[in-house]
């Protein structure tokens, strides 16, 4: 097998991910510069009611992922057909991706905790920082989960070509 088709799953979830990171990009410029730390409190807030709604999601649907993968090698391991490296590989890069994702959602459900509005005595930057951290992680988040189901797809594709019989899928 050619080494491009070994890393195709590598090339759309890459592919993926770099696109929802240049729409989130695109929102963040969008929303324009902070100018003071009240402002950058306020959006912190707003943002922190999205994002633990999104952190909890992703969270969920990756330990979800997770959990399936593992039926899913155990299922294949007693079929019949002879699964290729490249549907294990699929299978590992969406275990990998997965656990990307649900760490990173672990970690800004945690910095979403943190009650911003009571950190009076830090300097105004700090605020605006932490803003952007925080935005960047949730995009980050979302093109993780982005990815994996772009390459969940792929594999389950090639999963179900393996076992259908013909060459119609």
């Amino acid at each position: 097998m050619s080494g491009q088709k070994k890393h195709s799953n590598h090339i759309w979830a890459a592919g993926t991910f770099v696109v929802l990171c240049l729409i989130g990009f695109g929102a963040r410029q969008a929303i324009g510069t902070i100018y003071s730390s009240a402002e950058a409190t306020l959006l912190i807030e707003a943002l922190s009611r999205a994002g633990l709604y999104l952190g909890s999601a992703i969270v969920t649907a990756s330990a979800t992922t997770l959990a399936l993968m593992l039926t899913m090698i155990g299922m294949m391991r007693r079929m019949d057909s002879d699964f290729g490296d490249t549907t294990y590989r699929g299978v590992e890069l969406i275990a990998r991706l997965s656990t990307v994702s649900l760490m990173l959602g672990l970690v800004v459900l945690l910095a979403f905790t943190l009650p911003v509005g009571e950190f009076q005595e830090l300097p105004a930057a700090w605020f605006d920082n932490l803003y952007n951290v925080l935005f960047a992680a949730c995009v980050i988040m979302v093109g993780l989960i982005a990815a994996t189901v772009t390459v969940l797809y792929r594999t389950l594709r090639q999963i179900i070509a393996t076992i259908t019989p013909g060459d119609d899928v």
